[in-house]
């Protein structure tokens, strides 16, 4: 049997105010401090679309090629919920705004292209809480409530959870890139629902689907789809019956929890939203959106590859995020060498954003301080060991390079007389092992150079020594 998966991805619009009302977005403030009116459905207020987020829905529409509606209609999308006080939601139904796009994955077998059916605009719900603190009732906070969301529907031609979970991965790239949602999957300002059905191997018919939700990272995605479709083949293949349904994942238990029942298109009674007009974007609001787009991620890796002969997975790391990708750009404009730079932003950056947890714009060691350092070792001032050294130096305080450079005497040596006679202090420390070496024993030489490393500390020309250490062991 063979799986069929669709997904639903909700983004968190980074606007400053929500999709139709002047309350703030920011999230993590006190609760219920971002409300009006309006965004809490009181009778008699009015809802005024906000145009920045008509303006990223067009970002989106242009970076995954989807035909951009000329006309596009507001819907009132009805159903209950504790924390959605106007008992409907606005949203787009019919006619959303964006049609029949696509996204490229990279899957083991190669580039592959998933359709993106549709994207609409439509406002986000409050958030309900049953933390310790409402022992026997629920909090609920309405800052979120109103705030603008792009919902994705792909066209369920994914196969598998590394196909979801790529494809996950290549939608935040993106958005990132394009600077309309942070994607922060734990927080929540990315969402994302699988539609799952199984069906035999070829047939063209669809199985019955079940919608999993709750799942905000991409090792859960995996694991809830790769649950989901073993779980469907069970029951079909002991005779069962898979219900339309709900669910949710809960990742302490690995296992998908039925919800509801689920709804269909008719259930949540749409109709036009009386109280916003049609919205109508000509070619002239396209076009001066079409200005502000950004260098993506595939022309940005295509450049890299072609212009800086890196090889794609250098060019794959480096334009995974669009910080990165600046960080490298900005480095390189110091350092003029593309392979030296690449490997320590892919290396050296990396490993400290890991360790710290930080983000690019927080780090102490900024492009032009990286570039010095590149610097410094391209014209033999400092050894790749010491130039490491510096960086992580740098990280801690945010001194200049060449500062820490002759402070701590790391000034990489080049006098051919002071390298002479730590190679020949060496030797004469170690005869026994030099002597092996004359008989054949040359993986010695590693020996060697750390030995010498250590007594000049860290200052000898790696490449001058192993010269003379050789003409010293002929």
């Amino acid at each position: 049997m063979e799986a069929v998966i669709g997904l639903e991805v909700h983004i968190q619009l980074s606007t400053k105010t929500k999709a139709f009302c002047s309350c703030k977005t920011t999230y993590g403030n006190e609760e219920n401090t971002q409300t009006c009116p309006v965004c809490l459905g009181m009778p008699g207020a009015l809802p005024v679309l906000n145009k920045e987020v008509v303006d990223f829905a067009i970002k989106l529409g242009l970076a995954t090629n989807s035909k951009i509606a000329e006309k596009s209609i507001f819907s009132r999308k009805n159903y209950f919920y504790p924390d959605l006080t106007k008992g409907y939601q606005i949203s787009q139904y019919d006619k959303p705004i964006l049609e029949n796009g696509k996204l490229e994955i990279e899957t083991e077998n190669g580039l592959k292209s998933i359709g993106i059916t549709r994207i609409h605009i439509e406002e986000d719900t409050g958030k309900s809480n049953h933390s310790e603190n409402f022992v026997n009732s629920t909090g609920l906070d309405f800052n979120r409530c109103g705030t603008a969301l792009l919902e994705i529907v792909s066209e369920p031609e994914i196969k598998t959870s590394k196909e979801a979970s790529a494809y996950l991965a290549k939608l935040r790239q993106l958005v990132r890139y394009l600077e309309i949602c942070d994607g922060n999957l734990e927080e929540g300002s990315m969402r994302c629902d699988a539609n799952i059905s199984v069906r035999e191997t070829g047939s063209k018919k669809f199985g019955t689907r079940v919608e999993v939700k709750n799942m905000n990272s991409y090792k859960n995605v995996e694991k809830a789809i790769d649950y989901e479709i073993a779980r469907q083949i069970k029951v079909l293949e002991n005779g069962g019956k898979i219900i339309q349904m709900t669910a949710l994942w809960n990742a302490d238990k690995n296992q998908t929890i039925p919800m509801r029942t689920k709804e269909d298109s008719q259930d949540y009674r749409y109709f036009p939203e009386p109280d916003l007009v049609p919205l109508l974007i000509d070619e002239n609001w396209i076009d001066e959106i079409r200005k502000t787009l950004p260098e993506l991620p595939k022309t940005r890796k295509e450049r890299f590859t072609r212009e800086l002969c890196l090889s794609d997975y250098e060019a794959n790391v480096l334009t995974s995020a669009k910080e990165l990708a600046d960080y490298f750009e900005k480095t390189l404009e110091i350092s003029k060498d593309p392979k030296l730079t690449a490997n320590f932003v892919s290396g050296e950056v990396l490993r400290l954003l890991k360790e710290t947890k930080s983000e690019l714009s927080e780090l102490k060691i900024t492009p032009e301080k990286l570039g010095k350092i590149l610097t410094l070792l391209q014209t033999n001032k400092l050894n790749l060991q010491n130039a490491k050294k510096i960086f992580d130096e740098i990280a801690q305080n945010g001194s200049e390079p060449e500062k820490i450079m002759r402070e701590k005497g790391l000034e990489q040596s080049l006098d051919t007389n002071e390298l002479e006679t730590w190679v020949s202090e060496v030797l004469a420390e170690n005869p026994n092992e030099a002597l092996r070496f004359k008989s054949g024993e040359t993986k010695l030489q590693a020996f060697f150079m750390g030995k010498i490393m250590q007594k000049s500390r860290g200052k000898a020309n790696a490449q001058l020594v192993t010269k003379v250490l050789l003409e010293k062991l002929k």
